[in-house]
């Protein structure tokens, strides 16, 4: 069956498989994979399901087709993109063995629901076993962007250890007070005040800031990227967020993004466009940087819903109602401002009508 390829990607499965998707000369999709791979000493065979999902659209992809089957083919292409979507995360632990994966598995869970948490606090007894983690998530190719996702979450975790060292003694039968932002504030400028500017940013920091300016938000908000992913273009989270600027998959697609094949969230300039439309759209819904930051991480659904039940629009009044991640998310943009552009949230303009 005669094929142009326009774009692939690698699907991985324990082992080395290779599925590459290919447009063909008629608007369809071809798939061409090897059958089987050999690593650690063993034969892999592809997923007979997913193989048979594919193969079946490779059947129809070369033939005219009328607007009923496009339609059909369309959903059995939606239908391997679920499929594939709802497996991958597991499947690329299989990379690791049994006790190592097992490891990452409750590791990352419990780093998970601590983020969720409302205590900075009970992030600090994770740095010693997320540091631990990181050299495992490290030796494949199948973990690296979970590994470049941890990295960054390790200053989380040694910020929310500085705070909890700096905290009053917990009063006996009552939780202890979230730290004040201005606490906050200065443990991170500590935390980043040696802190180089990360090698890949010298490369995309022009093409970032004239996409931001063009997007009409302020150009300095592109560290935002050294905040959600040190600007790797393919770090992705346990969530599955993913790219430079860590965008989940239903923002990704309100804002015009693919999400499979290609991802264009990985894609540095594309998913740059996606997130300077969402952070010009957050400061027009909240009218306040740091309120539009936080639902930039916590999802602007939520953060409303806090403010409405604190009857406040200001940001220091919700801080201690906040996820533990967002709480300390803000802050940090906050000191990595002043310390690549020596400004100020308050100095930033605000978004061009």
């Amino acid at each position: 069956m005669p094929c142009f390829f326009v774009y692939q990607t690698r699907i991985v499965f324990g082992s080395s498989e290779q599925f590459r998707f290919a447009k063909t000369g008629r608007g369809g999709y071809a798939l061409v994979m090897s059958p089987f791979t050999y690593s650690s000493g063993e034969w892999h065979y592809p997923r007979f399901y997913l193989s048979w999902l594919l193969a079946l659209t490779c059947l129809v992809a070369d033939f005219p087709l009328s607007p009923t089957t496009v339609r059909a083919q369309d959903d059995l292409l939606r239908s391997v993109e679920d499929w594939a979507k709802e497996n991958l995360d597991e499947d690329v632990l299989l990379a690791l063995g049994q006790v190592d994966r097992d490891r990452v598995t409750a590791v990352l869970n419990e780093l998970q629901n601590r983020l969720k948490g409302e205590s900075v606090y009970e992030l600090a007894p994770l740095k010693a076993q997320a540091e631990s983690l990181l050299p495992i998530l490290e030796q494949f190719e199948e973990t690296a962007a979970l590994a470049d996702w941890l990295r960054v979450r390790l200053d989380d975790l040694t910020v929310a250890e500085a705070l909890q060292r700096a905290a009053p003694p917990k009063p006996t039968n009552a939780l202890r007070p979230a730290p004040t932002l201005q606490l906050q504030r200065s443990v991170w400028v500590k935390q980043l005040e040696k802190r180089e500017i990360p090698p890949r940013a010298k490369a995309y920091l022009p093409m970032l800031k004239s996409v931001f300016a063009t997007g009409k938000v302020p150009e300095e908000l592109v560290w935002l990227a050294e905040v959600e992913s040190a600007f790797n273009p393919k770090a992705r989270s346990p969530a599955g967020a993913e790219g430079m600027f860590q965008l989940m998959k239903p923002t990704a697609k309100r804002f015009g993004l693919s999400t499979f094949l290609p991802d264009e969230r990985r894609n540095p300039e594309k998913s740059a466009r996606a997130a300077a439309s969402y952070l010009r759209f957050l400061y027009g819904r909240f009218g306040d940087w740091r309120l539009a930051l936080a639902a930039y991480n916590a999802g602007e659904g939520r953060i409303d819903s806090i403010l409405k039940k604190a009857g406040t629009r200001n940001y220091q009044d919700i801080v201690s109602r906040l996820p533990a991640e967002t709480q300390l998310y803000v802050p940090k943009y906050e000191a990595t401002l002043k310390k690549r552009e020596g400004l100020t949230l308050e100095e930033l303009k605000s978004p061009k009508n």
